[in-house]
This record gives structure tokens, sequence and C-alpha cells, in this order.
């Protein structure tokens, strides 16, 4: 998905990853999250209000996705009660997940942040690049390098 579009599909990683991220004014990348195999991965605010999102969706190694678009997606939410299960899955872990950075990482040094990875999702610094892994702690490349080599 790119800037500016409307998300209208959700999608279920079987293999590989999703990232999500946005871009601001100065063009560096900001990374939200990443969905791996066996994971549920949308831009949820816009599939869920509708409106313009803010971020990007790209799968960033080889992958395989299976697809649902939006208005097929809440029509078996409505209309069977495990898809509402599986809904309110994914909205209690969204909302845990964004709870989870905005306390960690606010108050986290540097050093502490790539702790966090490497005990919480040590799959990141083996499958994904040091820029985008940075993007997401809010480091710069060099000192995800520096850091990683210090631990």
């Amino acid at each position: 998905m790119k800037e500016g579009e409307i998300c209208k599909h959700f999608y279920f990683v079987n293999k590989g990853c999703i990232r999500l991220f946005n871009v601001n004014k100065d063009g560096e990348e900001g990374t939200r999250y990443f969905h791996f195999e066996d994971a549920f991965g949308t831009a949820l605010p816009s599939l869920i209000n509708q409106k313009v999102s803010f971020e990007f969706m790209q799968t960033i190694e080889p992958s395989e996705l299976l697809v649902i678009n939006r208005d097929d997606y809440f029509h078996l939410v409505e209309t069977i009660p495990q898809f509402a299960f599986i809904y309110r899955h994914i909205l209690e872990s969204a909302y845990l997940k964004s709870q989870e950075r905005i306390y960690c990482f606010q108050s986290l040094e540097a050093i502490e942040k790539v702790r966090w990875v490497l005990t919480n999702q040590s799959k990141w610094l083996t499958r994904l690049s040091n820029k985008m892994v940075a993007s997401y702690l809010g480091l710069t490349p060099q000192t995800l390098s520096r850091l990683k080599s210090k631990l």
C-alpha cells in the first residue's frame, strides 16, 4: 500500500514479512511494526475508518499472503462468531503492541532498546536489515551496529 491510499484489504502472512512504516517530511522512514508468519497485517486505522492511510505497507522478503477484502472480512466478523473472536484478538494485540512501544521506548536508553529486541524479537536481527530495525527503534543504523557489537 502506498501513501495516500485507503486500506481495503486484510492480510495473513503464511510466509515472509510485511512492514508498516511512514516517511517524514525529510524523507526518513519510521517503522511501526513487522508482521511475520502466522500473523495478520494491515494498516488498521485506515482499514477501520476508511480514511487515507498515513503509512505504507510492503513485503520485505519473498512472501506468501492470504488476502481478504475489507467488506468480505467484516461480513464474516458480523455473521460468524469465530471471526468476531479473531477480530477482537487482532484489535487487542494491536493495542497491546502499541502500548508496549509507547511505554517501553519512551523511557529506554538506546542500549536498552537493543536489549529489548534481543530478548523479545531476536529474529528481527537475523531477518531484517539494520536500517529497518533501527527505524523501528528510533536509532540510526550506525548506532544500532555499534550497540549490537557491545552486547
